[in-house]
């Protein structure tokens, strides 16, 4: 009953819950466990409480979702610990933050000098949320004006050698592939403990035994290296050429592989 309950209230994580659902929590908790060792209790007035321990959150979440004052109320509010580089004090003793627990959770994220902070505020589930300068945030392909195709996530298509058909079918794949590729790196079916196809239809194999290396493949390096020999052979026969218009041909043709290679490389070679 207990499971049932907290299954419908909702699916938030331990360090996601608030201070009211921290001690919902716990009150349900005890009830159950109340209700479970103690013989001589009433088992209707248990179940009692419980419901009313229940349908009181769960009224609040529904109360909250309407109410902005009652959420801020219940939940709390968020507090900025750094502003523009510098450390709010009078923040950080209203949270009864120290400087120690403010590095510390700094740490955590990778980031040890607080002059590379922009911003930075407590989430009312004791989270910190930091905003990097912008001269220490990542390089992202945006920032170098390179459009990338949007991700797909990886098809795991065989799990405890078994092979999973509605995975591959969503890629477009059948068996038939996939068995030719297990073939191209030498591995049975049979020992695959997992295996996965990525969104450039590269498949990737984990084998039982830990000692067999399985190589790793190629086929976004064999298509790189084999645009760049086209590339070259063309630049080769402009280069050879007696003939102007042909010689022209060959060295467009050459300027629009590399057009093509520049726009991805990246993603051939990442």
């Amino acid at each position: 009953m207990l499971f049932v309950l907290t299954r419908i209230l909702g699916k938030r994580q331990i360090s996601q819950l608030t201070f009211f659902e921290y001690i919902t929590g716990i009150a349900l908790g005890d009830l159950a466990g109340t209700l479970s060792t103690d013989l001589e209790a009433n088992y209707l007035h248990g179940v009692a409480s419980l419901l009313v321990w229940f349908a009181l959150p769960f009224g609040m979440e529904l109360l909250t979702l309407k109410s902005i004052r009652l959420r801020r109320l219940l939940d709390g509010q968020s507090t900025a610990l750094i502003q523009e580089g510098k450390i709010l004090e009078d923040n950080l003793k209203k949270e009864r933050f120290t400087a120690d627990e403010l590095l510390e959770q700094l740490r955590t994220k990778s980031i040890f000098r607080v002059a590379d902070v922009e911003f930075a505020t407590l989430e009312p589930n004791g989270e910190l949320s930091v905003l990097l300068k912008e001269e220490h945030q990542p390089l992202t392909p945006k920032h170098m004006g390179i459009q990338v195709p949007p991700a797909n996530n990886p098809q795991t298509v065989i799990i405890d050698g078994e092979i999973l058909d509605e995975p591959l079918s969503k890629i477009g794949l059948n068996r038939g592939w996939l068995h030719t590729e297990l073939e191209k790196q030498g591995v049975a079916q049979q020992n695959v403990f997992l295996a996965q196809v990525d969104n450039m239809k590269q498949l990737y194999v984990d084998v039982y035994s830990d000692e067999l290396k399985i190589p790793t493949p190629q086929n976004k390096e064999l298509l790189h290296a084999l645009l760049k020999k086209c590339q070259a052979d063309l630049e080769l026969f402009a280069l050879q050429c007696t003939q102007a218009e042909a010689k022209e041909m060959y060295t467009d043709a050459a300027g629009s592989i590399q057009r093509v290679l520049d726009s991805i490389t990246y993603l051939l070679k990442r």
